[in-house]
């Protein structure tokens, strides 16, 4: 369940402006997600979430930003380990099967990888495409999927 709020709170958080906890419980209340504020709150540092500002000029909630070593903050690597059950390759295109409902979850943080070679990523629920420039390109992140993994 904690698992499935959270990846429920990272798509909340793209999809909407949240400015507040206890606007995110309301959001999370409405989608049959019955939690407190004090839950989301814990979610949030779990989650490493980020205040930034707002088209409204107000500040909401935001991912956090990804580091240069990896790609990844140390939230969105555990959570991609804990998450990632399988990498395979065919031919440009690199398909990741995660546990059921973490695809999403996952998938945001291989988006925060600052890779070029990287055209886009699709996500399922427990399926992620990652299309690469190239056949090469698709190997390489390959590995480097599985280095994460260790």
């Amino acid at each position: 369940m904690k698992r499935h709020r959270q990846n429920l709170i990272c798509h909340l958080i793209e999809a909407y402006e949240i400015k507040t906890q206890e606007e995110l419980t309301e959001k999370l209340n409405e989608l049959g997600i019955n939690t407190t504020q004090a839950t989301v709150s814990r979610d949030i540092k779990e989650l490493s979430l980020v205040k930034m500002p707002a088209r409204s000029g107000d500040s909401k909630y935001a991912l956090p930003v990804a580091t240069e070593d990896l790609g990844f903050t140390p939230k969105l690597r555990m959570i991609f380990r804990e998450c990632v059950r399988k990498v395979d390759i065919a031919q440009n295109i690199v398909c990741i099967k995660t546990i059921n409902g973490m695809g999403n979850a996952a998938a945001y943080g291989l988006d925060a990888i600052r890779d070029d070679n990287i055209v886009g990523t699709i996500a399922g629920d427990d399926t992620i495409f990652v299309l690469l420039r190239t056949g090469e390109a698709a190997v390489e992140f390959k590995n480097f999927i599985e280095e994460v993994l260790k």
